[in-house]
């Protein structure tokens, strides 16, 4: 009854208050003022190229059971509000959803939008694909992605992103500060997660703010201005504006005076505190709020309402200035400040957010993707070459889809694995497919190539050829062939790189009695090996998963040769049957000696394997490798190499952080012995000799030496890991030796320079070291080494992992791991990867490679470098078949896209050859050595374009940046100055290559250096 009595009261006053209700204007207009605390508000979102959700769920809004978020919704409102009101400002970032969503807009928005990017209004930074990963992704990728967005965003606004926005990658890198910052043209370089401890002391000493020199073969020729943020990325505590975001409930700006919760002052009040603990931290009169987080301003007006209000309140109140501002404007303002900054070497690796919580895990997780990126890389750099050999086409198939899979899967959440599974199966598949549409035009380029009728162009090829993907599982239907009645296996081999390359391939074949000829007739040496039990187990179990069908045949030897090709180039090897004559000639492949350690009685312990100068001796009683020899370096040493695992830490109520897809938390380190009898097999011949251990029922590995090579390669196949005690297991291979390292080695920075580490030390704070193992891992791209006053040891890996050396003399990797806690870092799934064949699944087992090479200390560069290069660039397999002698007499059998002659500096890598839609070539070329890394090659190089172009006259040839969205020039000319504290300017004199002369056409590359042009050839 009492309700009823004031009910109608309650809606008079309502009605009252409604009618005095009046509208305000804002002043947003405010600027920098001099002599104040100047409050630079950004409103950004931070849109994840997947994680929780695939791209495309995140882009249409979907599956919004796991995370409420919806690119388009984002853009689609943010239009309107910069519209609204000319001094609003916002920045984005992700080129995969904003070039999407800017496609399906009508030329009247895409206009509208023009006008905001020109006014800056709407700033596109960073301006990548995505925000890529700083540990786990190649410097090649991180080129590439960066390129594509940044020449879309040239092509339709005509501006070139200034800013590197890396707010959220788990660690900063050195390459991405002089390489993917300064070398694009970036002022500088904003990002939100450093060390705890590092965040700690750097508050202390208003050092978040720095300048960064990342090179130290470029110095300060090569720094950036560097902000690391004093809480992450999102706004101050208690302003988030998003509508319906659970976590987020700060108290809007109620400035209505005739409301009951009318709370300007204490807004202000708040607002003011925040800006000024943050001005307490940093250096100068300008601080940046970062208003937003992930995926923000699904309804844009809730945000700039509020940040309209607090502008016109807080500068009304005057203590503190707040403006409307990007990142461009607060680098500006800082740099006017003619302020002197702390000084940044090295990197930010890596990277714990709290006591017991290194992300260090990630460098691993997910060792299947981060494979299949890195070999899908290495094929899309060779493959771009052949479509610029053949001519792009845009009708026909290119490499657009790998370009842009390639692109995406480099995001921080991807490469890294740190994505749900359902996540990670959608990037696979999108590197599937781009790789399926980028075979076709291999095909089509290879056709092209070799077909005697190439002057007449290449309209309509028919693809002659095909190839083998998944030939880490030892499958490849092209190679497993009956060779009889004269048929014969023609197989293009394909060499990427600037330099003539000689190596050993290998592919299963049903048969053993076959020889290989080159083209010419000549008797190539060849090798058989028996196809074990372990290779076919992972044939037959990976085939019926990925393809869903059971191999008709089961090959039952691999057949191995050495190929010699050209640089950009294919030479051809004919595959035979080898007929009695053929035999009696030494003509055919030579099978294999096997011994088997197993059953055979043991009259010494040691047995030695190696067909060239490089020895390694195993222990016929433990099994184990226990000797490394190389007479022609004069390199004797002990050797061991063996597995173990570290227990993953499990959540329990006293210890709530546990390893997790980010996070590497061991419990115990545990060694991995053979179960039961040594198992070690050893087959011997002419071209390599193998080592075959079983370790137990979920280890194998082949160690592989070659003639003519000297080093050692190492395949292990690591999986399913047991889990069924109960404990997640991080799996590691340790290299032991006697190298005094005290304490030191070296891992690169994302395959570019190495950085010098030091054991539970860091060079810009004093280590608390709670976790002596994560704490000491770093992410392995190329590869690591430790040396002493004698020798270095040196690993390269196939992909990338994490690696350490947590005893002197001692290397390790981890190169698989199956936990079964979540780490709570947001992904709310443990990391338990497993294969499914007939709905029942077991755990991922995992293929792949690294390899080890001892030098005379000094002398291990050139072996890092050149061979890190090859492994990057393997081999491009392509396969056909013949009646008779037909495709040789109907067909081009070898090829080199440069002068026969001339082949490129040791020291210089091809690194992008890409014909563009407007028939401009895009080329790079690197210098692969750091200054003082080795005697010979650290030194100025010159690659003469006319050769390597011998067939096309070059018309025009301009420098550009690093992403080809501008002139080198024009790059350097806006360059800001940044000045360093207790610089005293003196420093080596930074050499770079100097123009490039339209006559000669000699490109000049100092070390290090990575120099990109944009070639005009003349048309034919």
């Amino acid at each position: 009854m009492a309700i009823q009595k004031w009910f109608p009261l309650f809606l008079l006053l309502v009605h009252i208050l409604c009618v005095q209700a009046k509208y305000i204007a804002y002043n947003t207009s405010s600027r920098i003022v001099p002599g104040k605390i100047n409050v630079h508000l950004v409103p950004h979102s931070h849109d994840d190229v997947g994680w929780l959700k695939t791209i495309d769920q995140y882009y249409v809004g979907s599956n919004n059971s796991i995370q409420a978020a919806c690119v388009k919704n984002i853009l689609d409102s943010l239009i309107p509000a910069l519209l609204a009101d000319r001094n609003r400002k916002f920045v984005y970032v992700e080129q995969a959803f904003f070039q999407r969503w800017w496609r399906e807009q009508n030329k009247k928005i895409q206009n509208k939008v023009r006008k905001l990017v020109r006014s800056s209004q709407l700033e596109l930074i960073n301006g990548g694909i995505c925000m890529h990963d700083e540990a786990t992704a190649h410097y090649i990728d991180m080129i590439d992605q960066t390129t594509l967005g940044h020449r879309f965003i040239k092509q339709e606004f005509n501006v070139t992103p200034r800013i590197g926005w890396q707010v959220d990658p788990f660690g900063h890198s050195a390459v991405q500060a002089y390489l993917l910052g300064a070398q694009v043209g970036f002022d500088s370089l904003f990002f939100g997660r450093i060390d705890y401890q590092d965040r700690i002391k750097r508050k202390n000493e208003k050092s978040l703010e720095v300048v960064w020199r990342g090179s130290k073969t470029f110095g300060s020729s090569a720094q950036i201005f560097a902000d690391a943020f004093p809480e992450g990325y999102g706004a101050p505590g208690n302003f988030y504006y998003e509508v319906n975001t659970e976590g987020f409930d700060s108290p809007i700006v109620q400035d209505d005076t005739d409301l009951f919760d009318y709370n300007v002052p204490e807004r202000v009040n708040e607002f003011v505190s925040a800006a000024m603990t943050q001005a307490n931290i940093t250096r100068t009169d300008h601080i940046m709020f970062t208003m937003g987080t992930d995926f923000q301003y699904h309804y844009a007006e809730t945000w700039f309402t509020q940040m309209d209000k607090l502008i016109n309140y807080v500068n009304q109140d005057g203590r503190v200035n707040a403006l409307y501002s990007t990142p461009s404007i607060y680098t500006d303002a800082k740099h006017s400040t003619k302020e002197s900054w702390p000084l940044k070497t090295d990197d930010y690796f890596p990277y714990a957010d709290k006591e017991n919580a290194y992300w260090t895990g990630y460098f691993t997780s997910r060792p299947a993707l981060k494979g299949y990126v890195r070999k899908l890389s290495g094929y899309y750099l060779a493959a771009r070459q052949l479509e610029f050999f053949k001519g792009f086409s845009k009708a026909g198939p290119n490499m657009e889809s790998l370009a842009d899979a390639l692109a995406i899967v480099q995001h921080h959440d991807a490469v890294a694995g740190t994505e749900k599974q359902h996540v990670a199966n959608d990037y696979a598949t999108r590197l599937s497919k781009g790789h399926t549409e980028a075979e076709k035009a291999v095909g089509a380029s290879l056709s092209c190539i070799v077909d005697s009728s190439l002057k007449t162009g290449c309209i309509n090829q028919v693809n002659k050829f095909q190839q083998c993907p998944l030939l880490n599982i030892s499958y490849c239907p092209a190679s497993e062939v009956h060779l009889s009645n004269g048929k014969s296996l023609v197989v293009v081999v394909y060499n990427s790189l600037g330099w003539k390359k000689e190596d050993v391939i290998r592919f299963p074949v049903i048969n053993e009695n076959v020889m290989v000829k080159d083209s010419r007739g000549n008797r190539i040496e060849s090798q058989v090996l028996p196809l074990l039990d372990a290779s076919i187990g992972i044939r037959n179990y990976y085939s019926k998963s990925y393809l869903g069908i059971s191999p008709n045949v089961t090959p039952k030897y691999w057949l191995a040769f050495s190929a010699s090709v050209p640089p950009l180039g294919f030479n051809t090897y004919i595959i035979s049957s080898a007929t009695s004559i053929d035999k009696q000639g030494g003509m055919h492949a030579a099978t294999s000696d096997m011994q088997n350690l197993r059953t055979e009685s043991p009259k010494t312990d040691g047995v030695q394997i190696g067909p060239g100068n490089l020895k390694l001796i195993y222990s016929r009683k433990e099994g184990n490798l226990n000797m490394y020899i190389n007479r022609r370096r004069s390199v004797k040493t002990s050797l061991e190499q063996v597995y173990g695992y570290y227990a993953a830490y499990g959540a329990t109520k006293n210890h709530t952080q546990a390893s997790g897809a980010y996070i590497f938390r061991p419990n115990g380190s545990y060694p991995i012995e053979f179960d039961g009898k040594v198992d070690l097999t050893i087959l011997r011949g002419p071209l390599l000799h193998e080592a075959h251990q079983r370790i137990n029922s979920w280890i194998y590995q082949v160690t592989r030496l070659y003639k003519g090579k000297e080093h050692a390669e190492f395949e292990f196949t690591v999986g399913p890991i047991p889990i069924d005690d109960g404990i997640g297991k991080e799996i590691i291979t340790k290299i032991i030796t006697t190298t005094k390292s005290n304490k030191r080695f070296y891992t690169d920075s994302n395959g570019r320079d190495f950085i010098e580490r030091v054991r539970d030390y860091r060079k810009d704070w004093d280590l608390r070291v709670n976790q002596p193992v994560a704490g000491n891992y770093y992410p392995v791209n190329l590869g690591m080494y430790m040396k002493d006053n004698t020798s270095e040891v040196s690993i390269l890996v196939d992909r990338v992992v994490g690696g350490s050396s947590i005893v002197d003399g001692q290397l390790e990797i981890m190169v698989h791991r199956r936990l079964i806690k979540d780490d709570r870092r947001g992904v709310s799934e443990a990391l338990n990867e497993t294969v499914c064949v007939h709905n029942e699944c077991t755990g991922l087992t995992i293929v792949g490679k690294y390899y080890l090479r001892i030098d005379p200390v000094g002398e291990g560069a050139k072996w890092r470098r050149s061979y890190g290069q090859e492994i990057y660039s393997p081999f491009l397999l392509a396969f056909a078949e013949q009646d008779g002698d037909h495709w040789t007499k109907s067909n081009g059998t070898k090829f080199s896209g440069m002068d026969s002659s001339y082949v490129l500096p040791d020291n210089v890598a091809i690194i992008t050859l890409q014909e563009l839609e407007d028939r401009k070539v895009l080329l790079r070329l690197a210098h692969l050595y750091e200054i003082g890394e080795d005697k010979d090659l650290s030194n100025m190089a010159r690659v003469e374009l006319k050769r390597v172009f011998p067939f096309k006259k070059v018309n025009k040839i301009t420098e550009t940046n690093l992403s080809a969205n501008q002139e080198r020039a024009e790059m350097e000319k806006k360059r800001l100055v940044w000045k360093v504290e207790g610089d005293s300017g003196e420093e080596p004199e930074v050499v770079r290559g100097g123009p490039v002369d339209p006559e000669t056409l000699i490109v000049e590359l100092s070390p290090m250096e990575i120099r990109t042009f944009l070639v005009e050839f003349a048309s034919k």
